[in-house]
């Protein structure tokens, strides 16, 4: 696919890839060989008919493609941009054993692209008006899948949402450079246009706890995400210049860091920027830093390249914009200036012991092996949890390991009668498109207790 020149965008936050022609997208699917087993679609969390949107595309009919997409997923604009597809149906590609996949991810943007550029997107129709309402607490892709899903069946559904503008991790989390903003905003649009009520600038837990919404609503909900973020306990994590990813990424992106002087957003624009971690949060935050004016921009990671979990898109791009890479190394110490400011990060190198409970190899610390390495700015992006809000303002809300709310996986039945949940709060910091699996079985469940009131 098309992609910006190296030496340009490195110093803009446009998005990098340009996306297909429509001669460019009818070639590629022309590649599929409509295999009879449809293995690529066992692999799609949203259940999309891939085979059949495919041959849609490859025959040029893109109406017909995104109508097919649309029937699962209400969000193909921004799971054609960030959905790990490689990990998913583009692994299980019949093509992908001997030779390049169908480029399926890169088919679904061009054809949610294809249908914005024609105009008013249209609205399918609804089932009768149900009369029940929903609270859906959360306007990140989990919740605006299960609004979407349950506007369809009938139901009233209001989202709730903490920040000023909709999207959650869409908009305050993933750069403009891999998700552009008016992307997001069309497709918030889209559910809206379905029937969907939002509500903005409301925190759950705090304007209105989930016993009052109940007492309004006939079921809730949860996909308010995982905003908390980790840090390392180490010596220095107070300096002046020490970011979580969270905060550096909400002040580039939410609040448009990058388009001073005309957002006047405070950021550090470090020359020489220091990411912890391996994750696509690392890799957006690295690639955010060069951006900003940064001339050396350095990930360190306490594995090889071979455990990265980061998207080996989002590593490949890292890599060309000359992000520096510092494997096997794990923090100890973050060192200041005489003016409390980041000066050295000090590290040891690492060695792959056995597999650990992720499956990967785990760091064993090599001993006398400590360095330093010169920074002015570190930015932590090592994980994060859901706001403990909710919980401590919720009674019979069951949460589990770093806060998660504990969920049946096949519903999204909490341990609470009449909340569901699903997406970063009930797994963590996980995909969008995992959330937005989560958020179609919970819309399933949900449609089914509000027409028998079982539990």
């Amino acid at each position: 696919m098309p992609e910006q020149p190296l030496a340009e965008r490195v110093k803009n936050f446009n998005e990098v890839p340009y996306g297909y022609k429509p001669e460019q997208a009818i070639a590629e699917a022309q590649r599929c060989l409509q295999c009879p087993k449809h293995d690529c679609a066992t692999g799609c969390p949203v259940n999309i008919n891939i085979p059949n949107f495919v041959k849609l595309v490859s025959e040029g009919d893109f109406r017909g493609a995104i109508n097919q997409i649309k029937d699962a997923n209400a969000l193909p604009a921004i799971t054609g941009r960030v959905c790990p597809q490689e990990q998913q149906c583009e692994k299980l590609c019949t093509l992908a054993k001997r030779f390049e996949p169908v480029a399926i991810g890169r088919l679904e943007r061009f054809v949610a692209d294809w249908e914005a550029a024609q105009g008013d997107l249209p609205v399918p129709r609804l089932a009768p008006p149900t009369g029940k309402k929903v609270a859906v607490v959360g306007s990140g892709p989990a919740g605006l899948t299960v609004a979407a899903d349950l506007v369809k069946m009938g139901h009233e559904a209001t989202i709730f949402e903490a920040l000023h503008e909709a999207g959650g991790v869409l908009v305050y989390g993933i750069p403009e450079f891999r998700m552009p903003k008016a992307i997001v905003r069309r497709e918030v649009d889209y559910v809206c246009s379905l029937g969907a009520k939002l509500v903005k600038d409301f925190v759950v837990g705090n304007a209105a706890t989930l016993d009052e919404l109940l007492q309004e609503y006939d079921a809730v909900f949860l996909g308010s995400g995982a905003g908390l973020p980790w840090f390392l306990n180490i010596p220095g994590e107070n300096l002046s210049g020490v970011y979580s990813a969270n905060e550096y990424l909400t002040r580039a992106n939410l609040m448009k860091a990058y388009k001073f002087p005309e957002y006047d957003t405070p950021i550090a624009r470090g020359h020489r920027v220091i990411t912890i971690g391996g994750g696509n949060v690392a890799m957006d935050s690295s690639r955010t830093a060069l951006r900003l004016g940064a001339t050396e921009s350095i990930i360190v990671y306490r594995r090889s390249r071979d455990e990265m979990p980061a998207r080996a898109e989002e590593i490949h791009h890292a890599e060309e914009e000359g992000i520096q890479f510092k494997m096997l190394t794990t923090p100890v110490a973050i060192h200041g200036d005489e003016n409390g400011h980041v000066k050295e990060l000090e590290c040891i190198k690492n060695r792959l012991g056995e597999p650990d409970a992720s499956g990967r190899r785990r760091p064993v610390a090599v001993e006398g092996s400590s360095f330093r390495i010169p920074a002015d700015t570190v930015i932590i992006a090592i994980g994060q949890s859901p706001s403990p809000l909710i919980p401590k303002t919720t009674s019979d809300l069951k949460t589990g390991k770093d806060g998660v709310v504990i969920i049946d996986d096949e519903t999204g039945k909490t341990s609470k009668k009449g909340v569901f949940a699903g997406g970063d709060v009930a797994t963590g910091g996980a995909t969008v498109i995992l959330a937005m699996g989560q958020g179609k079985k919970a819309a399933k469940a949900i449609d089914e207790y509000l027409k028998t009131g079982q539990w």
